[in-house]
């Protein structure tokens, strides 16, 4: 079986593949996360998990290298990572009470061949109403500082979440069905 190389640093997506039961090494990828905002969202996300695979694959001889890139969406505007404590803050009262998009990006580079599927997933969170005092508890945790949209929807935020329609994992920052679909077309059998 060839190597399987995670391009990731994320903890959560090195849990969701190791759940899976497949060996795998991580390798991360210091790609420039920017994106071309005239394009939408999906293609941006698969932009930037292709970006970190191929950034990857580029050091290794062979393996299937897979990148992912998760973007939250409100009102067709990506929200990323906050910056500081009051961006956060914002975010969350943004995302209060309302239903938002989730998007992740995945790339599986074959690094021997060149070979390579791209693909997005999209999931729809909504959030119950929460009060600013309920925000700041949370940003006070420091949970969503490096989070997409500013929150773990696995940590403490899961709280918040009213319910979710389509893949958890998803959300979570690697969408584990379509990850196995697109592994098969290399040949590796999950189950």
């Amino acid at each position: 079986m060839r190597p399987i190389i995670l391009a990731s640093a994320s903890p959560r997506r090195r849990e969701l593949l190791a759940n899976l039961g497949l060996p795998f090494e991580v390798r991360v990828s210091d790609v420039d996360e920017t994106f071309d905002e005239t394009l939408p969202v999906a293609q941006q996300a698969e932009q930037l998990a292709l970006r970190k695979a191929t950034a990857v694959a580029a050091q290794c001889g062979e393996g299937l290298v897979i990148g992912a890139d998760t973007i939250v969406v409100l009102d067709n505007k990506p929200l990323g990572k906050p910056t500081h404590r009051q961006e956060a803050v914002q975010m969350l009262q943004s995302l209060q009470g309302r239903s938002h998009e989730v998007y992740t990006g995945l790339a599986v580079i074959d690094a021997g061949t060149g070979q390579r599927v791209v693909t997005h997933q999209v999931t729809t969170v909504r959030f119950k109403p929460l009060t600013i005092k309920q925000i700041e508890r949370y940003v006070n945790t420091g949970e969503p500082m490096d989070k997409a949209g500013a929150y773990a929807v696995q940590g403490k935020a899961a709280v918040f979440v009213e319910g979710i329609a389509g893949c958890y994992f998803n959300v979570v920052g690697l969408p584990v069905a379509k990850l196995a679909d697109s592994l098969k077309l290399f040949g590796v059998e999950i189950i």
